[in-house]
């Protein structure tokens, strides 16, 4: 039975904004439109009571979450990293 382990985790980074222009034929200085990049995933930790061994972390001890994607032009938000 194991009932202590030491485990690595890192949360993801956001994602990059976008640098873009709005451009169109009859709009002079169309000013910005460059949308904002994703979230980086979370870590949440859960407590079950009807476990009663940490076997399943002896070998698998590093976990991090997905970063955010970049933002892209037309304001368009980046996609948010999932969460573990």
């Amino acid at each position: 039975m194991i009932d202590e382990v030491v485990i690595n985790i890192k949360s993801g980074n956001g994602g990059n904004g976008a640098i873009s222009g709005r451009r169109e034929k009859y709009v002079p200085r169309g000013g910005p439109d460059g949308g904002d990049g994703g979230r980086g995933g979370g870590i949440y930790l859960e407590a079950n009571p009807n476990v009663n061994t940490l076997l399943a972390y002896r070998y698998k001890r590093h976990f991090s979450a997905p970063d955010g994607r970049r933002g892209e032009g037309r304001l368009k938000h980046g996609k948010d990293g999932k969460d573990l």
